[in-house]
């Protein structure tokens, strides 16, 4: 498997990099649609608005024709606001007869009609419910060039009575796009008009060809904008996440001094105070680590530094090969012993390779056992052990493993039962519950400390030192076992007052006189 620097130092393209790329890409896509855009939709979409521009327009001309109101302004309004051009005929017995005509369209790209075409676009309507509409494609007719002309010469003579500068200019060579609507009117009296409205749509080609020009202006500028704002944001992105990215390697390297403090966005944050969490707990774990190896080899060490010395005392001087001194090296053994199941206990447990055995049993007849053992205590050391119960009362639970919870609760009391060497058990019946209860009046135990109580060879005042019965275990012992029967459990303590470490399970009912349970386990 490779170490983490190995790992850490794998070519893999940087963030920086990527999201540089990301935003070019973004840049050059947009680049792309506004060019596909100018090329291939301007026209349509400029033909698309010129055309319900003038249908709005003739509509409103339409109405105030058919109404007889205000006909002549409507349409010089209509005209002038949308720059159109707009005649309006008299229909008598299939004959036209000019009307009115109005026109603020440019006049170099204007369609002038001539009579065949005005006729040509009546029969067209006509035929199609009253209105047509059409773009025209047509090169300056004619009659165009020479009302232009005429035009021209007017400015000319305008200039010359003016003395200004009047200049006039139109290609006759050149094909102008023309939307034209054609609409039947039939007013209020049952007369027919004919309304012809063009626009020019031209010069639309050139105005594609200059705004393409300006794109690639535009574009180039762009790009060179995208550039320099990508740098800058990938940089400010990415440098929140390469700082914490540097700090994780020395916390890799077991630098538990660094501190995650980049800023910049929310995940980031959350995530550094993740990794300070991670950097806490990683730094209790690597002491308590620390602190463990030093106590087992402590008790370790102890007992076989005395078998040892016993057992050369005894070979070297044959008066010492006496019953008490092999009884020292038989109990130095025993907790040799002791220590070695904890440890591989507790391996198990909390690997899950042991699993529950539950049954029903006296949990108050098991605590009883229990402190049979610590007679030779009592009467030797001076302790007082007491054990409080009110009834005898049932569990259903693995009885091997719970015998060890309440024996290594009762070993950690005696370890620390303080001057007067007394140790309280009780049993406490709360509804379907069951309490119990192992207190000592010893030192106590700091608040801020509790929480790492359960850890393995967790020591609250750093003084290693050799229990009067246990291996040091107990009380992961506890933890695991207790979790393994989902059980509830704690500590209360004061400091100078003693602690009292509780557990609590579900009760069953008494058997009956056959063995067999009256009910089942209680919810």
């Amino acid at each position: 498997m490779k170490s983490v620097k190995q790992r850490f130092n794998r070519k893999y393209i940087p963030l920086q990099y990527k999201l540089l790329g990301y935003f070019l890409l973004f840049g050059a896509i947009i680049l792309i649609v506004l060019w596909v855009f100018q090329s291939f939709c301007l026209k349509p979409l400029f033909t698309m608005s010129k055309s319900a521009q003038v249908k709005s327009g003739a509509s409103k001309i339409s109405v105030a024709i058919e109404q007889n109101k205000n006909i002549w302004t409507t349409i010089d309004n209509v005209a002038s606001y949308n720059s159109l051009s707009v005649d309006i005929y008299e229909s008598n017995a299939g004959l036209l007869f000019p009307k009115y005509q109005c026109s603020y369209d440019n006049p170099a790209t204007r369609l002038y009609l001539d009579e065949h075409q005005v006729y040509e676009l009546y029969s067209k309507a006509k035929s199609n419910n009253g209105t047509y509409m059409t773009v025209n494609t047509n090169s300056v007719s004619d009659i165009a060039r020479a009302k232009l002309e005429k035009l021209q010469r007017a400015l000319v003579a305008t200039e010359d009575s003016v003395g200004g500068s009047v200049r006039f200019s139109a290609d006759y060579s050149a094909e102008n796009e023309n939307m034209i609507y054609a609409d039947i009117i039939t007013q209020s009296d049952g007369s027919e008009k004919f309304m012809v409205i063009t626009s020019s749509i031209t010069p639309l080609s050139n105005t594609i060809e200059i705004i393409r020009g300006q794109m690639l202006l535009v574009s180039i500028a762009f790009i060179l904008l995208a550039v320099v704002f990508s740098i800058i944001v990938s940089r400010h992105i990415a440098s929140p996440i390469s700082k914490t990215n540097r700090a994780a390697k020395k916390l890799a390297e077991k630098d538990y001094d660094v501190n995650f403090n980049a800023v910049g966005y929310l995940e980031v944050e959350e995530l550094n105070e993740t990794l300070n969490y991670a950097k806490t707990e990683l730094a209790a774990t690597e002491k308590l680590q620390q602190e463990l190896i030093a106590n087992i080899s402590h008790d370790l060490r102890t007992p076989l530094t005395m078998i040892k010395g016993y057992a050369e005392v005894m070979r070297d001087i044959p008066d010492e090969n006496t019953p008490e001194n092999v009884q020292v090296i038989i109990d130095e053994a025993s907790r040799l012993s002791t220590l070695v199941s904890d440890l591989l206990d507790l391996s198990k447990l909390q690997s899950g390779a042991l699993q529950a055995e539950k049954l029903d049993f006296s949990l108050t007849q098991s605590v009883r056992d229990i402190l049979c053992r610590y007679s030779k205590l009592i009467e030797q050391e001076g302790y007082v052990i007491t054990f409080d119960c009110a009834e005898e009362v049932y569990i259903n639970a693995d009885e091997l493993r719970m015998s060890q919870v309440i024996y290594n609760l009762v070993n950690n009391a005696v370890n620390h039962a303080g001057a007067d060497k007394t140790v309280i058990i009780r049993q406490l019946v709360s509804g379907d519950r069951v309490r119990v209860e192992v207190v000592d009046h010893g030192e106590g135990i700091p608040a801020d400390k509790l929480p790492y109580i359960w850890e393995r060879y967790y020591k609250v005042d750093k003084e290693h030192r050799r229990g009067v019965i246990g291996s040091g275990l107990g009380l992961s012992i506890v933890k695991s076992i207790l979790d393994a029967h989902g059980a509830r459990y704690g500590v209360k303590s004061a400091l100078g007052k003693g602690s009292t470490f509780w557990f609590e399970l579900p009760v069953v009912l008494k058997p009956d006189s056959d063995g067999e349970n009256d009910a089942a386990e209680t919810e």
